[in-house]
């Protein structure tokens, strides 16, 4: 039989088991999704109220499209400099790589901006800018290199200060170099008399163009003997036995005239000699010197460069240009420039009896996108003797280039520097390269010349106003438009090239005549008129050169007209050049 406490329990435990069910059913109600119409009604109504939102914000609520970004979001617009990008500002050009363009490639905000502006960073050092090697480029690279094999110490080559000199400045012209130290004599512009030193060197450039220095001296010096050489412009460094009291002392000072304690007063630490009483004089040189080392090299008339795109004009120094054209091959044109300088209007210094004036020149040729495709620069040196300056000065100095380019439009700009009165001249104009194709009869510039003769066999193509076979020294007209003049008691040349002269079925030959002839503007008088056929010419096919030599000594003063007209009578075609120039 069972007791009732028993039956107590057994009734409890099912009261129990009831609330827990109750309990799982009325939460399972609670969390089921709402039916179907209700959601709908839910949803429309949770869509139209963020609509409305959207549409207008609330009263003093900000909106969102003009919030201002939080600046840990700036990270995600701009690209972080790292990788490839890092490494070349931080190892490849540090050297190099002005504060300017430094600060200006930390700007970037991307690395498609860094890619453009590191092909122009080179583009800008590039000697030879129309063609496709960059021989700065290669050249820096092969340093880095060399740097890296000669000059580690603990740290890779390139961050060693002699790396560092080598990579900015290149090879020197000798090294004096002391790698166990130890005796050494000083130089009388050190102090003279006997000392020991650490490791050192001394490098030495007869000629340092990037600071325009003649006669550079770097010296290095280890005075760790780890070989960690560092640069230093106190020559005292070296000097093992510099604090060492009584020790490695001077002429003057082991002779009881100076004191050693008086050393350290300077830049240098220098012992007083008999022949550098000046040093304390030449250290604000030294100082220079040392500043300009340490900063990057400048790009070659970099300067005259900027002026290219200034829209700055000046024309304090006169000069003017003379742009002709002469077919190599169906597709490429010789393009010779000529500028000509008026001597009276350089400045001229005088040096042991010789007077010398300098013009630095730069030019490029650029395509109407602004794309460069040819440079040029020169510096150019006129000597004469000091008692002929005078006479000299009526006459003009001129410098000739030739650029071979394809058929097109292109902008010439020129820019002249007088280098010793720091006077700049500026050209600029457009020219059309003309395509001298096979089908149409086409003839070169027609060249009124002051000088004109054969060259010989092996300077054919070579040197100043070679064209061809001939030397073709033009007369450059002013820039002012008005016809090249010249004096009775000279000479004028003719020189033209013709071609794509037709060719006879039969006789492989060219039928062309060749008519000559020159006016006087004012009177209409000839004073030339001369014809000439190809039979008379010898041997010649589709191309010709003409070339001819007037006396002037029997013209009046004045302005005349030569004209060249080629009748082919094969191709039925006919060119008539003309030119002006003023007899005085």
């Amino acid at each position: 039989m069972v007791s009732g406490h028993s039956r107590f329990r057994h009734y409890y435990f099912i009261v129990c088991i009831v609330l827990i069910s109750g309990c799982f059913l009325l939460q399972a109600q609670d969390s089921n999704p709402a039916a179907p119409d209700q959601q709908s009604d839910k949803a429309a109504k949770k869509k139209g109220t963020k609509s409305s939102t959207q549409a207008q914000p609330a009263q003093g609520e900000e909106d969102p499209l003009k919030r201002p970004r939080k600046t840990d979001d700036k990270g995600a617009i701009k690209e972080r400099l790292d990788g490839v990008y890092k490494k070349w500002l931080n190892e490849i050009v540090p050297w190099i790589i002005t504060d300017e363009e430094q600060s200006a490639f930390k700007k970037l905000s991307n690395n498609t901006e860094r890619d453009i502006f590191i092909e122009q960073f080179w583009q800008r050092r590039d000697p030879t800018p129309d063609t496709a090697e960059n021989e700065y480029k290669e050249e820096h690279y092969r340093r880095i290199q060399y740097a890296n094999e000669h000059y580690a110490a603990g740290l890779p080559g390139w961050k060693t200060d002699r790396g560092r000199i080598y990579i900015m400045y290149g090879k020197p012209d000798s090294i004096d170099s002391h790698p166990m130290g130890g005796p050494y004599q000083r130089s009388q512009d050190e102090g003279g008399g006997q000392t020991e030193t650490f490791p050192f060197e001394v490098w030495r450039y007869r000629y340092l163009e990037a600071i325009n220095q003649q006669e550079v001296e770097i010296e290095f010096v280890d005075d760790c003997s780890c070989g960690a050489y560092t640069m230093t412009m106190d020559r005292s460094k070296k000097d093992a036995m510099l604090h060492i009291p009584n020790a490695g002392l001077t002429d003057m000072e082991a002779m009881g005239l100076a004191n050693k304690a008086d050393r350290f007063r300077g830049i240098e630490n220098l012992g007083q000699g008999f022949f550098n009483k000046n040093n304390d004089a030449k250290e604000f040189d030294r100082l220079e010197t040392f500043s300009k080392l340490n900063r990057a090299p400048p790009i070659k008339f970099n300067e005259l460069r900027a002026l290219v795109k200034s829209t700055i004009r000046t024309n304090m120094l006169p000069f003017d240009v003379r742009v002709d054209f002469v077919k190599l091959t169906p597709d490429t044109v010789l393009v010779p420039i000529t500028l000509q300088v008026p001597m009276r209007s350089l400045t001229w210094a005088n040096k042991d009896g010789i007077q010398r004036a300098v013009v630095n020149v730069y030019g490029q040729v650029t395509t109407l996108s602004g794309k460069i495709v040819q440079t040029f620069d020169e510096s150019l040196h006129k000597d004469i003797p000091a008692e002929l300056l005078e006479k000299e000065l009526n006459n003009t100095s001129l410098y000739w280039k030739a650029l071979p380019m394809h058929p097109g439009l292109y902008r010439l700009d020129v820019i002249a520097k007088d280098v010793n009165g720091d006077k700049v001249g500026i050209f600029s104009r457009s020219y059309t390269v003309p395509d001298f194709g096979d089908e149409k009869l086409a003839s070169s510039t027609l060249i009124l010349a002051d000088q004109m003769g054969q060259v010989p066999a092996n300077e054919i193509g070579t040197g100043n106003f070679v064209i061809g076979t001939n030397k073709v020294r033009p007369r450059v007209p002013p820039s002012d438009g008005k016809p090249a003049s010249f004096k009775k008691e000279e000479k004028i040349s003719f020189w033209m090239q013709v071609y794509n002269l037709g060719l006879d079925e039969k006789t492989k030959k060219p039928s062309a005549t060749v008519e000559y002839q020159v006016i006087n503007t004012v009177t209409s008088q000839p004073v030339l008129d001369l014809t000439e056929s190809t039979a008379q010419m010898g041997n010649i096919g589709e191309q010709m050169t003409l070339a001819k030599t007037l006396p002037l000594s029997k013209f009046e003063s004045g302005v005349y007209q030569v004209t060249i007209k080629i009748n082919d009578q094969v191709s039925k075609q006919t060119i008539s050049p003309t030119v002006k120039f003023v007899v005085q």
